[in-house]
């Protein structure tokens, strides 16, 4: 069963999201739910593909706001998935600038 790591990266960045882009957060986190859920019956984490995942150099994985509704800043959850411990990191989330 996989399970998530959270970074202090991504504990300072969701408390700005929370305040500041609580629909945008929203819909990354409906999005994070449902990788998750790929990777609950993957055998590889780096061969999964969707609409809102971005593969990234060095094997991080972002989730975007894809499918949270019109007018979204676009905004990227930045995650790493160890496919040994079946951990997932969260690194950071942001906009597509940062």
């Amino acid at each position: 069963m996989w399970q998530i790591e959270p970074t202090t990266g991504w504990e300072r960045d969701h408390k700005h999201y929370v305040r500041k882009r609580p629909n945008e957060l929203a819909a990354v986190l409906r999005n994070l739910d449902r990788y998750m859920k790929f990777l609950a019956v993957s055998k590889n984490s780096k061969g999964l593909q969707a609409g809102y995942l971005h593969h990234e150099p060095g094997g991080v994985v972002a989730v975007d706001q894809k499918g949270g509704g019109a007018n979204l800043q676009e905004t990227r959850l930045y995650t790493y998935a160890d496919d040994d411990t079946k951990m997932l990191y969260l690194i950071s989330i942001g906009d597509k600038d940062t």
